[in-house]
């Protein structure tokens, strides 16, 4: 009952923090493992002492799986070139730089070891950096960039890290061995993702009702997750790649569509909440395994090895993209989303987004006891992991606002295309129909299509604005014949529902609820 208690109060705790954060303009990341850390210093704090493998599943998998399915597939092939010098050349380079430095300022640390710190505190975490993007809101390729890193850099530095203990433990390590091994896991990821995503798209579909639909959903996640691991190929990669292919082929009704989108959004917020308030809590275990003389030594190193990981990411973005703007032919882009802003300031954008989070303090809790300088490891994980939330996350806002990067209208002009060409399809199916009904349908279809067409929103119109007060009036008559015990509940939800979905016809898809 205690652990229960101790989660209701932490997660009641860290949802009023979020919501300060958002008043603020602050990364909600940010203060919840500060909030953490703060709690972890309370006599009496609690300790949640859960499996690394359980913690990466629990909040990875999931959250990972929405940033998937919500990715576009467009920008990701246009913008591969970028993403794959994040993900992968960044990503070595980091491992490289902090093993070096590891070995500088601790000579006993064996190159292995040295190697898995590296890499583990080398890929900015897809969990944070897409809580920390959805609320700056970069440009629009800059976004898209970002976030395709963050689907990506955790399998690569995985993989480093996995050879890396193995390598402890084994006590060898051949690259040119591992090489095959590493190619092996990557495609045979992909592929078992691929694969997969269409008997499971074939089990979801015919499910009718909406929480049997969404349970299933969440329990085949966490079961992909799991026979990727169990298979020996990388789950990240695998979830990833079976999000990006199920996009494409979903076909939820829309009954089904809006509850699911809905509870998907809460529970990746939730364990977004828990899991970088767990990030602060493990403060107060990391600090206790070790002495005032250990804690000085391995403190100014961490905070070394924390520069190194900021100052490396930022210069690789910087040269990469000042590298790519020289080779850029002039003229304009392309295709929409097709290529990065090649400037100094987009760079410095890219370069400054490396927020560490779960992943890295859940591998450097993964190593095994008597793993080599586990407690310095650990330590290293936790001030790289707060160091880049505080650091970066709250200098990300105010660092774009002073760029004064141009708007990017990629979103808009699009949204203008599909709108007329959605409205220009239902109007062909009207054509032949006399009927008084297909004529009132035109109208409202031609009024729509103009106001598309012009740049603004078809459900911005007078009409709509006067079905969305004939929809408040309805609902206080309904409520005043609930009170009055005219009607029962079963009746008063059903007409609900009704008005509900009348008001979303009425309503913009931006517009708050």
């Amino acid at each position: 009952m205690l652990i229960f208690e101790t989660l209701l109060g932490l997660l009641f705790g860290a949802t009023l923090l979020s919501i300060v954060a958002r008043r603020l303009n602050i990364p909600y990341p940010t203060l919840l493992a500060v909030g953490g850390a703060l709690v972890a210093f309370l006599p009496g704090a609690p300790r949640f002492d859960l499996p690394p493998e359980l913690i990466l599943a629990v909040f990875v998998a999931p959250v990972l799986l929405d940033a998937a399915f919500d990715t576009s597939l467009r920008d990701l092939r246009g913008n591969w070139r970028p993403v794959l010098s994040l993900a992968v050349v960044a990503v070595g380079l980091t491992t490289v730089a902090v093993a070096v430095t590891a070995r500088v300022l601790l000579p006993d640390l064996p190159w292995a070891a040295a190697i898995a710190l590296g890499a583990l505190v080398a890929p900015p975490d897809a969990v944070a950096a897409l809580a920390v993007l959805r609320q700056v809101n970069p440009p629009y390729r800059l976004r898209k960039i970002l976030e395709g890193e963050s689907l990506l850099n955790d399998a690569s530095a995985l993989l480093i890290y996995t050879l890396a203990v193995g390598a402890v433990t084994t006590g060898s390590f051949s690259l040119v061995g591992a090489l095959p091994t590493f190619v092996l896991v990557v495609f045979g990821s992909a592929l078992v993702g691929w694969l997969l995503a269409w008997p499971i798209g074939r089990l979801v579909e015919p499910i009718e009702d909406a929480p049997t639909s969404v349970i299933f959903q969440f329990v085949l996640t966490f079961a992909l997750w799991l026979l990727a691991e169990r298979l020996g190929l990388s789950a990240v990669v695998t979830v990833v790649v079976y999000g990006l292919t199920a996009a494409r082929h979903s076909a939820l009704a829309a009954r089904l569509r809006v509850p699911t989108f809905a509870v998907w959004d809460a529970v990746t917020f939730v364990l977004n909440v828990l899991a970088f308030t767990l990030i602060g809590l493990q403060l107060g275990p990391t600090l206790e395994a070790l002495n005032a003389s250990q804690l000085r030594r391995f403190l100014i190193a961490a905070l070394v090895i924390l520069a190194v990981v900021i100052v490396v990411r930022l210069v690789w973005a910087l040269v990469y993209t000042l590298a790519q703007g020289r080779k850029r032919p002039p003229g304009p882009d392309p295709s929409p989303g097709s290529t990065p802003l090649p400037s100094a300031k987009s760079g410095l954008v890219i370069g400054w987004s490396g927020m560490r989070g779960i992943v890295t303090l859940a591998t450097a809790l993964a190593l095994p006891e008597g793993f080599p300088e586990r407690d310095f490891i650990q330590l290293a994980a936790f001030v790289v992991v707060l160091g880049t939330l505080v650091i970066q996350g709250l200098t990300l806002r105010p660092l774009l606002l002073l760029l004064r990067l141009p708007r990017d209208t990629t979103v808009e002009t699009e949204l203008r295309l599909a709108r007329g060409a959605a409205l220009k399809a239902a109007l062909g199916t009207l054509e032949g129909d006399d009927s008084e009904a297909a004529g009132r349908l035109r109208l409202e279809y031609q009024r729509d299509l103009a106001q598309a067409r012009s740049g603004g929103d078809p459900h911005d119109t007078p009409d709509n604005v006067l079905r969305q007060q004939g929809v408040a009036a309805a609902r206080r008559t309904l409520a005043e014949l609930r009170r009055a015990g005219k009607i029962g509940d079963d009746a008063y939800h059903l007409v609900e529902e009704e008005l509900d979905w009348l008001e979303l016809s009425a309503r913009p898809a931006s517009a708050p609820a």
